[in-house]
């Protein structure tokens, strides 16, 4: 009797740790979007853009890991591709911006699926090794493809044009607000999609496979539905990007542009919502203000994901979370 006294007592109980961790993520998304509302006065906005991009590329990469526990080496595929079609949309078929991102946030999706249904069948290195092998044949693709793709010059000056055919892009400030919303919009999809019961089927599966195939769960209609949502942000991001940039080129398909949201996940913390983000900052950062150091920055670059890896073995704010007891 007094330790279920003790139970309804206690504030640590499941009930209560989630709806703290729910009170502490809608503090989060608030002070998110209040610095994303002052950062254009402080930084310059494009820069911002691009690490809500990249942030967002890399939250769609920690989604399929981090959540579903599948490691994708391809998803410069789906990001990649999404440039290049939204880019082709808005410069040869001159629609407007808004329309060319969902056209290539779709042709992203769609690329997922038919790449997801093939390499769900396999587990473990074998699915990383075949989704880099799918991605490497989107490169092949682009690189023979010149008619579309434009071959090693890419799809060089992208009119940003004007939303809903109203608000002028060609404005930074304008486009950063736009940027700003995908991104916060994107970001709560995800943090609904992990806090669902699909969500919590998914790091069953990731933990346990064979248990959650015994308690019923179709698990290969999870890992595909997971494959293709995370397919669809990474599409989401790479085609804003090309409109921020008014540029897609091979870059953008290149087997090593999947490894960007790995380093980003990682420095953050995988299995973490807000890790991603953290990651991408830093990465970005460290890209753009080291530049002058010129190939000493891949050393830089080394060095610090080494110093992660030995001091935040779960990244960043993974490690941050182990220490305050909370989901972040």
């Amino acid at each position: 009797m007094m330790s279920s006294m003790a139970i309804e007592t206690n504030p640590n109980t499941a009930e209560t740790v989630e709806r703290d961790d729910k009170a502490i993520h809608r503090a989060i998304f608030v002070g998110l979007a209040l610095l994303l509302s002052i950062a254009p006065l402080l930084v310059y906005p494009v820069f911002i853009m691009k690490v809500l991009c990249f942030a967002l590329f890399a939250s769609a990469f920690n989604l399929l890991f981090g959540y579903a526990g599948l490691l994708s080496f391809g998803h410069a595929a789906y990001f990649g591709i999404a440039s290049y079609v939204a880019a082709f949309a808005a410069k040869q078929w001159g629609i407007t911006p808004e329309l060319a991102i969902l056209t290539g946030t779709a042709a992203g999706t769609l690329l997922g699926l038919v790449f997801g249904v093939i390499a769900i069948r396999s587990q473990g290195i074998y699915f990383a090794m075949i989704t880099l092998a799918l991605a490497q044949m989107v490169y092949f693709f682009s690189v023979q493809r010149p008619d579309f793709t434009n071959g090693e010059d890419g799809l060089q000056a992208v009119p940003r044009g004007h939303l809903f055919g109203l608000f002028d892009l060609a404005n930074d400030m304008t486009l950063y607000l736009v940027v700003a919303t995908i991104f916060m919009g994107a970001m709560l999809l995800i943090h609904r999609t992990i806090h669902s019961p699909f969500g919590h089927v998914l790091q069953a599966v990731r933990d346990n496979e064979q248990r959650a195939i015994s308690l019923g769960y179709r698990v290969q209609r999870y890992k595909l539905i997971a494959f293709v949502l995370s397919a669809a942000i990474a599409a989401l991001a790479g085609s804003t990007k090309a409109i921020v940039f008014q540029v897609a080129t091979l870059v953008d398909v290149h087997w090593s542009m999947s490894g960007e949201p790995i380093l980003m996940a990682l420095v953050g913390g995988i299995g973490t919502i807000f890790g991603p983000m953290v990651g991408a900052m830093i990465i970005t950062a460290m890209q753009n203000y080291l530049v002058g150091l010129g190939s000493w920055v891949t050393i830089i670059q080394g060095l610090i994901f080494m110093l992660c890896v030995f001091a935040f073995r779960d990244g960043i704010v993974g490690t941050l979370a182990k220490y305050l007891k909370r989901s972040l």
